[in-house]
């Protein structure tokens, strides 16, 4: 999306090194799939590059996610796009989570409900 920090190069060199899994809307739901290089992407809802392969599940093994959104405010709490993807995959990761924007996008308050999913930290770039 044009108006979050984009990922595509720490994607890119980390993916070297590290297992990169990457979300893929799937109706309502976020799916989590391995990226395994550029050239298994395909281009998915919101015109975002998502990878093909199959799902991946084994959430405890996820050492860290980072997350981005539309705003963040100090307190970890998230403004995204409305549709609750991030709310509802978030609670089954337990590693760190992590909100990565520009500094325009961190604001004093995001308006929060309780299923709202709060953030570790947040990183502006």
């Amino acid at each position: 999306m044009k108006d979050e920090v984009q990922t595509h190069a720490f994607i890119e060199k980390w993916s070297r090194s590290k297992r990169i899994i990457l979300p893929v809307v799937t109706g309502d739901e976020l799916e989590l799939r391995v990226y395994t290089g550029p050239q298994d992407l395909a281009i998915g809802s919101y015109g975002i590059a998502e990878p093909t392969g199959a799902p991946f599940t084994d959430y405890e093994t996820i050492d860290l996610a980072v997350i981005p959104g539309v705003a963040f405010d100090r307190y970890g709490h998230r403004l995204g796009r409305g549709k609750g993807y991030y709310d509802r995959l978030l609670p089954q990761i337990p590693a760190p989570k992590v909100g990565i924007c520009f500094p325009f996008q961190l604001i004093e308050e995001v308006p929060a409900e309780a299923f709202d999913f709060r953030m570790d930290t947040i990183i502006a770039q």
